[in-house]
Formats: structure tokens, C-alpha cells, sequence
């Protein structure tokens, strides 16, 4: 390796800040990047802030060449992912650099070395502490707008990776969906037919704090909806509570549809949200002073939205109930003049979810990948 690269641990707050920072910089001029929210990639990072850290070690490292910041890369044991998969894998994630090779493999051998130290036999990602992170290399859709919570990565990205012996794990896919002016009638069919023949209703609530009891339900859900997927941790009574404080604030009631069965519990949920892309782009990823301002504009003018989150139980499936969800949600969208929604990352393999953009106009217009290495 040559001398005028080195890596340094990040190993205090203001270095954790330089490493936030310097995806900024990387993409300041990339109009398809979408900035994250700056406070909540420090938080995640910090073992005082992120209840992940109960289960989780970590270490991150930023490449400096010439003095300058290059690259940045985060390494993380999540145990209890081993524990559920008996597994030996370390991840990496909050990985970034400029396009050369010596930054890019030297950071992904700081990682290596600290997994093997470990007693890990491999390594994966881009994954982070849980599921709710942001994952997966973008290999397809560089001139696509990115979404809050997805990664965006130079078309370099991938080439870098599988030059360091790197080869895919997992893909997941993500679709554009053209909204109609009116609801899709089919769709409107097997949703009333499943209501009635399962004695489901929809929960009907105008303000987020009336959503807040069946908060912990639909995380719950989440946690059994989710167990068997790729590379998922069930989230943890700490971590639930932190999302809802998080998210359950300013989440906008209409778009996150909710289906009780006859006991009034949460059988199947779909978390959407108006798209923020271009807000948090015109505030470079900060809330304060006028960034929150721009989200809540956003929130009421925008012609987009993005899916998060669906979650139906178990003893639900096949029943007819994710057409409930696409049915309330599609009413929302033509209520509010949504015309694209951005699916975000669905597992290649899940071919039941893609199954149900049949109904509407769409377009396979990104794709993303985990990779993997032996150690």
C-alpha cells in the first residue's frame, strides 16, 4: 500500500462527525443522491444513542490520502444475528470513498482484519446494525432520485468491491409504480372480500398520537413478519421504543393504513410516507434551522411517495390482506394526487410482494446488492 494513504480508527465524537460529514462532500454535486438526516447518522454510529449497541460491537475507520478524507467504512458484529443464523459474519457499512482502488481495498482490509481478530469466518454487506439501516450496494439505477433511507453509490462502487474478492450474497430490487387517477377496481374487489370473509376492519385515525397504541403491535408484527428474511434481527424492546419515538412523530396517519381483526389487534400495517427527497436535498440533510420546515412542506405538496414498511401476520397470509393495504393506501394516493411511488428495496426472491405491482403501471428501475467475502 502506498504511504500517502492511512487509516485511522475513528475514536472520538468530533472524528465520528468527520466521518458523518464526509458523504456530504462525496456527493455534494450528485443531483440522484438523496442526503440522510445528518442527526440520525450520528446517532446511529453512537454506542450512547443507539439501543443496537446492547448486541452489537463496532469500529469505524476513515482513509485519509494526502491528508485529505478519502474514504470511510464501518465495521459491526451483530450477535445476536449470529446467534439466530449460527453464523461467524462481521458486516460493513457507511462505506464510501473516491474512486481508487488502494482507498477503497485498504478500508475493506481494515474491516477484514478486525472481523477475523474477532473470531469471525466472514464478512458481509453493505448491511447495518439492523434491518431498519440502510443496505445494499446500488449495481442498477445511478440516475435514479434515491429515497430517504436507501443507499446511493458512484457506478464505481461495485467494481471496487468485487476487486477485493468480493462476490453477491443478495440482491433486492425496486420498483417506480405509475398511481391511476382512480382506484384500481380489482384490487378494491379482493380487498372488500377479505374484510369480510377474515372480519377484518381498518383502523380510521386523523392524528399520529392516536396511532401511538398500536405502535408497539406493529413493531411487534414487524419482528414476526420479517424473523425468516435475509439478513433480518428482530428488533428489540429498546430499539421499538426509539422508532417510535423517532418515526411516530411526524408520520402522517392516512399513509400508514392499519388492518385490526375482531379482538381490535394489529393483523397487517403498511408504513408510506410522502417523498422527502427533494427537501432533504434542498436542506443537505439537516432539520434545523430550516430543514424541518422544507420536510413538512414537502409532506403536504409532493407528487411522490415511498413505501417503508408491510408487515401482515402470519396466520394472515394468503388471505387477501395485503390487498387491503394496497387498497387503503391506493385511496391515499389518489386522494393526495400522488402520480410515482418508489417501492424501495424488496428481496429478488420475493416474488409474492413484486406479484402485486401487476395491478398498476410499473418499472424495475433500481437494484441492489450484499456481498460477501470468506475470511
Amino acid at each position: 500500500m502506498n504511504n500517502h494513504i492511512e487509516l485511522k480508527e475513528v475514536s472520538s465524537l468530533q472524528e465520528l462527525k468527520k466521518f458523518v460529514s464526509f458523504q456530504y462532500q462525496l456527493y455534494n454535486e450528485n443531483k440522484f443522491w438523496v442526503p440522510p438526516i445528518r442527526s440520525d447518522e450520528l446517532s446511529s454510529l453512537r454506542e450512547d444513542k443507539n439501543p443496537a449497541f446492547d448486541f452489537c460491537s463496532s469500529k469505524c475507520w476513515l482513509a485519509y490520502k494526502n491528508g485529505k478524507i478519502a474514504g470511510r467504512i464501518a465495521g459491526i458484529i451483530n450477535t445476536k444475528y449470529n446467534e439466530r443464523w449460527n453464523a461467524k459474519s462481521a458486516r460493513f457499512g457507511w462505506f464510501d470513498f473516491i474512486d481508487d482502488q488502494e482507498v477503497s481495498s485498504a478500508l475493506l482490509s481494515a474491516a477484514e482484519d478486525w472481523a477475523r481478530s474477532n473470531g469471525m469466518d466472514c464478512i458481509h454487506g453493505p448491511l447495518g446494525f439492523t434491518d431498519m439501516d440502510a443496505e445494499g450496494t446500488l449495481i442498477e439505477g445511478f440516475e435514479e432520485t434515491g429515497t430517504l433511507g436507501a443507499i446511493y453509490n458512484y457506478p464505481y462502487y461495485p467494481e471496487h468491491i468485487e476487486n477485493s474478492g468480493y462476490v453477491k450474497e443478495a440482491d433486492w430490487v425496486e420498483y417506480e409504480v405509475t398511481m391511476n387517477s382512480e382506484v384500481n377496481e380489482t384490487v378494491q374487489r379482493i380487498a372488500q372480500i377479505a374484510l369480510k370473509r377474515n372480519n377484518l376492519t381498518v383502523l380510521r385515525v386523523k392524528k399520529a398520537k392516536e396511532l401511538l397504541p398500536y405502535a408497539q403491535e406493529i413493531f411487534a408484527l414487524l419482528n414476526e413478519a420479517y424473523k425468516d428474511l435475509y439478513g433480518f434481527v428482530e428488533l428489540s424492546e429498546k430499539q421499538i421504543d426509539m422508532y417510535v419515538k423517532q418515526y411516530f412523530g411526524y408520520i402522517m396517519p392516512e399513509y400508514v393504513p392499519v388492518v385490526l381483526n375482531s379482538n381490535n389487534k394489529v393483523v397487517a400495517f403498511g408504513i408510506t410516507m410522502p417523498s422527502l427527497s427533494d427537501a432533504l436535498r434542498k436542506s443537505k440533510g439537516r432539520l434545523f434551522p430550516f430543514g424541518f420546515i422544507r420536510i413538512l412542506k414537502a409532506m403536504k405538496k409532493c407528487k411522490k411517495a415511498d413505501l417503508y414498511l408491510t408487515g401482515v401476520s402470519p396466520e394472515m397470509r394468503n388471505k387477501g390482506v395485503n390487498a387491503i393495504l394496497i387498497h387503503e393506501i391506493n385511496k391515499v394516493f389518489v386522494n393526495n394526487k400522488i402520480e410515482k411511488v418508489e417501492t424501495n428495496r424488496e428481496l429478488e426472491v420475493n416474488s409474492k410482494i413484486q406479484a402485486q405491482w401487476k395491478f398498476f403501471e410499473n418499472r424495475q428501475h433500481k437494484r441492489r446488492r450484499c456481498y460477501k467475502k470468506i475470511l
